[in-house]
C-alpha cells in the first residue's frame, strides 16, 4: 500500500476525486478527499488550529514565566525566556521612533561622557547618531584600535570613563590589543560593540562571531544586551564596574535589532507579515516572530534611572597607616616609588603632589606619574634609581609593581623594610617570597594612602633627613651632566638623538603634554625630557604596546585643547598610526609629532646583532614621513644634520603652526649611540 500522502486539488466536478501534484498557495497538506469531505475537514482544522494556538500561547506564557523566575540569567534559555515573557505580557509603542541607540546615548550623557570614539559601521549607527543629537562629540578614527587608545587617553587625563564604539566582527577584533593595554594600565573604559541580530546569532549572519569570549580574559566584565529594557541597567552596571576597585575595561555588545526603531526591525529582520496567517504552521511562525519582536521592544514596567551608580575603591586600614608611620619615623633613607595607579580618580593629582612635596621623601615617578612633581623637584629620583633602591632602608611602593620594571624585586635586598600598596593586593605582593619580602602588603588606593600618611607624619612633626635628599639630587646632577655631554658627541650619520631630545626639552612650553610611543628613541626621551606637571606624560604602561601614539595624541588634544601635544615617535611605531594625521586634520585637533628616524627597530637590532649575529627583520628605510602627512593637509618638516644649529627654532615654528590649527610632523633623521646599550626588551 502506498503510504505517501497526496495533496488535495479542487476539481471542476463537485463529486470528483483528483490527486494533487503540487502545493497550493496556502501550503496545505492532506490526503485525497471529496469536496464535501474536504469542507468538513477544513472546518474541523480551523477549530483545532485556533484551539492549538490558544493552548500553545498559554503554555508558552507559563513556561516563560517559570523560566523568568529561575536563576539562569546567563544562560541562553533564560535570555529567550525573558524575551518571550516580555513579548507576551509587555507593551510596545510600535509607531515610536525611539530606538535603543537613543537609550544608550542617554545613559552616556548622564555619565558626563563628552566624547565617543569610533570607526563607523551599520551595526552601531543608531548609537552614533543619537550621541550627536545629545551633544556628545563623535570622533571617528581611521582604525578601531586608535579609537580605543583615544578613549584610554581621555580616561587617564580626565579621570572619567573613556568610551569607544565599534561595529561587529572585524571592528571588534581590531580593538583587542588596545583593550588588553587598558587592562594592564588599569584604565576605566567602556567598549561598545555591535553584533548580529539576536534572532540571527549562530545562523551565518554578517560578521557574527562569539565576541564575548574574545574579551572575557581581558575585561573586568562583558555583557550582551538582548532587550531594550535591559540597556539602561546594563550600561550603568558596566560603567560602575569599569571604575570601581581596580579600574579596567568592560565590553557591552548590542545586537543591531535592539538599536534600530521598531518598524525598521520589523520590516528588515523579523518580517512577521501583515496579512492573516491561514495555516497552523504560518500562524505559529507569525506568532513566534511577533512575540520575539515585541519581546525585544517591550517597555519596562518602571522607568530606569540613568544616573551613575556609586563607584567603590579599596582603602588601607588606619592601623596599617600607623604601622607605616612608625617605619618612616625609624628610617634614615626612605624612598617612595610612585606608579601610574596613584594618578587614578578620585584623588586630585595636585593634592597628591602637595602631599609628596610636604614629605620631601625622595620619590621615583614612573608611568603616568611622570611629571607629577613638575619639571625640577630637588627630591625626585630622576637618575640612577637602582642605586637609590639599593641604598634605601625603607621602600614604599605606591602603585608600583615588582615586575620587569623593577627587576622582579631582585634589587630589594632582604633586611630592608618594604611597604607595598596597590588597589589589587595580588599585584602589591607580586614575586614576594621569591625575590623579595615585603614588611607590609596592603590592598588599597595608593594615592589615598599617601595623603593619609602625609597627614599623620606631619602631625608627628616628621622631617626627612636633608642630607639624604641632597645625595639623591647630586646623583641626578652628575648623570644629567653626562647626558648633556653625550648629546654633543657626533654620530656616524645624521643627528645625535640625545641632542634632538634635549632641544625638545629646552624649547617646549610648560603647557606641553608628551605622548610616548616607541622603543629606543622614546626610552631615551624618558631620561632626557622633563614633563612639566601632573598628567603631562602618556605612555602605554606595563604592556609596552607600540602604536598607542595616534590615538593617545587625539584623546589628549580633545581633553586638553589648550595644551601643545608632542607625540614622540620612533620610526617603527609611527607606522602603526600615521594615518591618524587625517583624523587630526578633519577634527581640528592639531598635534606635533617628532619622529626619531634611524631606519631601524634599534632597541631590538642592537642586541640581536651582537648576540645572534644578524639584523634580520630589524631594518627600515629613511622614509619621508614628513611628505606622507602633507597628503592629509598637515605640515611636514625634515630635520637633518644640516639643520643641527636651528633645531630649537624649528621646534618653535612647529609650535606656532600647531597653535594655528595645523598638525605638524618633524621627521628627524638620527644616527646611532650606545646610550641604551643592553636594553633589549624581552
Amino acid at each position: 500500500m502506498n503510504r505517501d500522502p497526496v495533496l488535495f486539488q479542487k476539481s471542476s466536478s463537485p463529486r470528483m476525486e483528483a490527486p494533487c501534484n503540487s502545493i497550493d498557495n496556502e501550503g496545505g497538506v492532506c490526503l485525497t478527499k471529496t469536496a464535501d469531505q474536504h469542507s468538513d475537514l477544513l472546518d474541523s482544522y480551523v477549530i483545532i488550529s485556533t484551539a492549538s494556538t490558544v493552548i500553545t500561547y498559554s503554555l508558552l506564557l507559563l513556561v516563560a514565566y517559570l523560566c523568568k523566575k529561575m536563576w539562569m540569567q546567563q544562560s541562553i534559555i533564560a535570555k529567550w525566556a525573558k524575551i518571550g515573557y516580555a513579548g507576551l505580557v509587555g507593551t510596545v509603542k510600535e509607531e515610536s521612533s525611539k530606538h535603543g541607540g537613543h537609550v544608550v546615548a542617554s545613559v552616556l550623557k548622564s555619565h558626563d561622557v563628552s566624547h565617543v570614539f569610533c570607526l563607523s559601521g551599520g551595526h552601531i549607527s543608531p548609537i552614533l547618531v543619537a550621541c550627536e543629537k545629545l551633544g556628545i562629540r563623535v570622533v571617528d578614527t581611521r582604525h578601531e584600535v586608535n579609537a580605543v587608545f583615544a578613549a584610554d587617553a581621555v580616561s587617564r587625563l580626565s579621570g572619567k570613563i573613556g568610551v569607544a564604539a565599534v561595529t561587529a566582527g572585524p571592528g571588534v577584533t581590531n580593538t583587542v590589543t588596545a583593550m588588553k593595554n587598558a587592562q594592564m594600565a588599569q584604565s576605566p573604559l567602556l567598549l561598545i560593540g555591535g553584533s548580529a541580530a539576536t534572532i540571527l546569532k549562530g545562523r551565518g549572519a554578517l560578521q557574527d562571531i562569539d565576541q564575548l569570549s574574545l574579551f572575557n580574559s581581558i575585561c573586568k566584565a562583558t555583557f550582551s544586551v538582548s532587550r531594550m529594557q535591559d540597556i539602561v541597567p546594563t550600561v550603568r552596571r558596566a560603567m560602575q564596574i569599569a571604575q570601581s576597585n581596580t579600574p579596567g575595561p568592560v565590553f557591552v555588545e548590542f545586537p543591531l535589532d535592539i538599536l534600530y526603531p521598531f518598524k525598521v526591525v520589523s520590516d528588515t529582520f523579523v518580517k512577521p507579515g501583515g496579512g492573516k496567517a491561514k495555516t497552523f504552521a504560518a500562524k505559529m511562525e507569525q506568532f513566534i516572530s511577533n512575540t520575539y519582536l515585541h519581546g525585544i521592544f517591550a517597555e519596562s514596567a518602571k522607568s530606569h534611572d540613568t544616573a551613575p551608580l556609586p563607584v567603590t575603591r579599596p582603602t588601607v586600614a588606619d592601623g596599617d597607616i600607623s604601622l607605616t608611620v612608625d617605619l618612616v619615623l625609624r628610617s634614615k633613607k626612605p624612598i617612595i616609588l610612585v606608579g601610574s595607579q596613584c594618578t587614578l580618580a578620585p584623588t586630585p593629582v595636585n593634592d597628591l603632589r602637595r602631599a609628596l612635596e610636604a614629605l620631601r621623601i625622595p620619590a621615583s615617578l614612573s608611568g603616568m606619574a611622570r611629571g607629577l612633581l613638575g619639571k625640577d623637584p630637588d627630591f625626585q629620583i630622576r637618575q640612577a634609581r637602582k642605586d637609590a633602591i639599593k641604598e634605601a632602608d625603607l621602600i614604599i611602593l605606591c602603585g608600583a609593581v615588582a615586575d620587569f620594571r623593577l627587576n622582579y624585586g631582585r634589587d630589594f635586598r632582604r633586611g630592608k623594610n618594604i611597604v607595598s600598596v596597590n588597589r589589587d593586593k595580588k599585584l602589591a605582593g607580586l614575586n614576594a617570597g621569591l625575590f623579595w619580602q615585603p614588611t607590609l602588603t596592603l590592598g588599597g588606593d595608593p594615592s589615598d594612602f599617601l595623603l593619609r600618611l602625609e597627614q599623620k607624619l606631619t602631625q608627628d612633626g616628621y622631617k626627612v633627613d636633608e642630607t639624604w635628599v641632597d645625595a639623591i639630587q647630586n646623583r641626578n646632577k652628575v648623570a644629567e651632566v653626562k647626558n648633556r655631554l653625550r648629546a654633543e658627541e657626533p654620530t656616524n650619520v645624521h643627528l645625535n638623538p640625545i641632542k634632538v631630545l634635549h632641544e625638545l626639552d629646552d624649547n617646549m612650553d610648560d603647557n606641553s603634554i608628551l605622548v610616548a610611543d616607541g622603543g629606543d628613541f622614546v626610552a631615551t626621551a624618558a631620561y632626557v625630557t622633563r614633563p612639566r606637571g601632573p598628567l603631562m606624560w602618556l605612555d602605554p604602561g606595563a604592556f609596552g604596546t607600540l602604536g598607542v601614539g595616534g590615538g593617545f595624541a587625539l584623546g589628549a588634544k580633545l581633553v586638553r585643547p589648550d595644551c601643545d601635544i608632542w607625540l614622540v615617535w620612533g620610526d617603527g611605531s609611527a607606522g602603526y598610526s600615521l594615518m591618524e594625521f587625517d583624523t587630526f586634520q578633519r577634527h581640528k585637533t592639531p598635534v606635533i609629532a617628532l619622529v626619531g628616524n634611524d631606519a631601524c627597530w634599534s632597541q631590538i637590532e642592537r642586541d640581536q646583532t651582537e648576540l645572534l649575529g644578524s639584523n634580520v627583520s630589524c631594518m627600515l628605510s629613511f622614509s619621508d614621513y614628513d611628505k606622507a602627512v602633507e597628503a592629509f593637509g598637515a605640515k611636514g618638516i625634515k630635520l637633518t644634520r644640516d639643520e643641527q644649529k636651528s633645531i630649537g627654532s624649528i621646534f618653535k615654528e612647529a609650535i606656532r603652526t600647531s597653535r594655528g590649527g595645523q598638525s605638524v610632523l618633524i621627521n628627524a633623521f638620527i644616527g646611532k649611540t650606545d646610550f641604551r646599550k643592553g636594553s633589549i626588551s624581552v
